[in-house]
């Protein structure tokens, strides 16, 4: 039997990206539901995503009182779908860089044996598209950073394009999880590694958001700079 497979994407002010953002995930993956978690979002997000959730059951959505953060988005997105029958959640950006078309790749690592798979940029096959140096720089950056400091093989620790299976999401302690920001991705591939959990990447090309604004800053960088030595010694202490 196919899994159930539910996508997650956290939006803040991306009313523009989220009709054609359905459209693609739908165009590869129709059985998939999509669960829109939205911080408040001035540019009537929300909204729109509640007025698409009624034409179509695939959608859901979850309102939020502010804009509170991705990390929290996704880990109230986890806890609403562990209390449905999905087997397979996805992080996906609304901005279009996380092109669905590789939804079905992260599926078949998934049904290979892997119970978390990144979307990675940096393998063999993987590639940016749109960014400048100082982006490109934040990104490499912080995985080599993070690789080094904690001394794990993943080489794309810091993309947002994952897939968990069910079992690794009740087998990581997400009422643990500290960050909120960029560090966020890199601490929920780290307690998967720590807990034992089979952590796979297949290449994606990422492109540039179509439309809005970006939400990093380097305040976002500048806190995974330090999560990670938190992460570094609760891992040798045996906290995580």
């Amino acid at each position: 039997m196919a899994p159930r497979v539910l996508i997650i994407t956290p939006t803040y002010n991306e009313r523009d990206n989220l009709e054609p953002f359905l459209a693609a995930v739908f165009e590869v993956v129709p059985e998939a539901h999509v669960l829109v978690v939205d911080d408040a979002s001035p540019d009537g997000t929300g909204e729109l995503a509640d007025a698409l959730s009624t034409r179509d059951e695939r959608v859901h959505v979850l309102h939020r009182a502010a804009k509170l953060g991705l990390g929290t988005a996704y880990l109230q997105g986890f806890a609403w779908a562990l209390e449905r029958p999905y087997d397979v959640l996805f992080e996906m950006d609304t901005d279009l860089s996380h092109d669905p078309v590789y939804v079905p790749s992260l599926l078949r690592a998934i049904e290979d044996g892997a119970d978390v798979v990144i979307g990675s940029r940096n393998v063999p096959g993987g590639s940016v598209e749109g960014w400048g140096p100082g982006r490109h720089f934040m990104s490499q950056g912080g995985s080599v950073y993070s690789r080094w400091i904690l001394g794990i093989r993943v080489r794309d620790l810091t993309s947002g394009y994952k897939a968990f299976t069910r079992r690794a999401l009740e087998r990581i302690d997400l009422g643990a999880v500290r960050s909120n920001g960029y560090a966020f991705q890199i601490e929920l591939t780290y307690r998967a590694l720590r807990r034992g959990l089979r952590v796979a990447e297949v290449p994606i090309r990422y492109v540039d958001r179509r439309a809005g604004a970006s939400k990093m800053s380097r305040r976002i960088f500048a806190e995974a700079a330090v999560m990670v030595w938190k992460l570094r010694v609760d891992g040798v202490l045996g906290r995580l």
